[in-house]
C-alpha cells in the first residue's frame, strides 16, 4: 500500500514537471498569431475580389467592346 502512494506521489511530482515545463513554452502561441494573420488577410482578399468581381468584369467587357469597334472601323 505504501508502495502505491509512493508511486503516485512520483506521478504527481512528474506531472506537476511537466506542466511546469509546457506552461513557459510560447512557440505554439506564435504560430496560432501566424495562423489567425494569414486567415485574416485571406478574408481581406476574397471579400476585396467579391466585392470588385461584377465591377472588374464590366470594366473589361467595356474595353473589350471598345477594341472590337476600334478594329472593325480601322478595317473599312
Amino acid at each position: 500500500m505504501i508502495g502505491l502512494y509512493v508511486t503516485a506521489l512520483s506521478l504527481k511530482d512528474a506531472a506537476e514537471a511537466q506542466l511546469r515545463r509546457l506552461r513557459g513554452d510560447a512557440s505554439g502561441v506564435t504560430a496560432i498569431e501566424y495562423g489567425l494573420i494569414a486567415g485574416a488577410i485571406a478574408v481581406a482578399i476574397i471579400t476585396t475580389v467579391v466585392a470588385l468581381g461584377g465591377d472588374i468584369k464590366n470594366m473589361f467587357t467595356a474595353v473589350g467592346s471598345a477594341l472590337n469597334s476600334a478594329s472593325s472601323s480601322a478595317s473599312n
